[in-house]
């Protein structure tokens, strides 16, 4: 029997969501990790402030990463991540973004260089979609935009392209659902996550 490749999983709430679902369709050459911290209780808490698995933007990402990396190394061979979602929040009153696209790009820089030092193999996962006017309620606290998630997905991809990282476009697929599947403002519904999950894992068969 041939050893397994370790999965560890990065992501948003998005990532939560599908991950039991995703770890059951794995083939069984994978073994399935993901961060954990606190919890998926304390993250399900408010899925809107990223804590515990919820990786969050990609400031808190790269953190994460860093502090693995110097004090307590992940055990995986392959890691599945994704940040934008977090990034792309907008401040209703300055129109500011919560990570500017600059500093989402050198940021995601930044990952792929601890990335690369570390020896992990990366697979970039695209930011699910959003739907302006389901999203963008009155009584949001923030909002988000599609455009903001296009362009930020579209960063992402030219920096995984120019690295040799292989991107599974969850953005494509999951859009498809959106927002008929929505169960609120921009996750989903437990029918969509299961085929996310399969999606993934069907990706990871053919990449890895």
């Amino acid at each position: 029997m041939s050893q397994q490749i370790r999965l560890f999983v990065i992501g948003d709430s998005i990532s939560i969501h599908y991950g039991p679902y995703l770890e059951k369709f794995l083939p069984d050459r994978f073994h399935y990790d993901r961060k954990r911290d606190a919890g998926a209780e304390k993250a399900e808490a408010n899925l809107d402030i990223p804590s515990g698995a919820n990786g969050g933007d990609s400031r808190m990402v790269l953190d994460y990463l860093r502090l693995r990396r110097k004090h307590s190394p992940i055990p995986a061979d392959l890691l599945l991540l994704n940040c934008g979602l977090h990034d792309v929040k907008t401040n209703i009153g300055t129109g500011a973004r919560q990570v500017s696209s600059r500093d989402y790009e050198e940021n995601l820089e930044a990952i792929l260089e601890i990335v690369k030092a570390a020896g992990w193999r990366l697979l970039w996962v695209h930011t699910t979609p959003v739907v302006d006017a389901v999203h963008n309620r009155p009584g949001a606290s923030f909002h988000r935009h599609a455009p903001d998630v296009e362009a930020y997905n579209a960063i992402a991809s030219r920096l995984m392209e120019a690295a040799g990282v292989a991107t599974i476009d969850l953005h494509a697929f999951s859009a498809k659902f959106a927002p008929e599947g929505f169960c609120d403002h921009v996750h989903y519904n437990e029918e969509v996550r299961a085929l996310q999950g399969a999606f993934i894992a069907g990706r990871l068969s053919a990449i890895a």
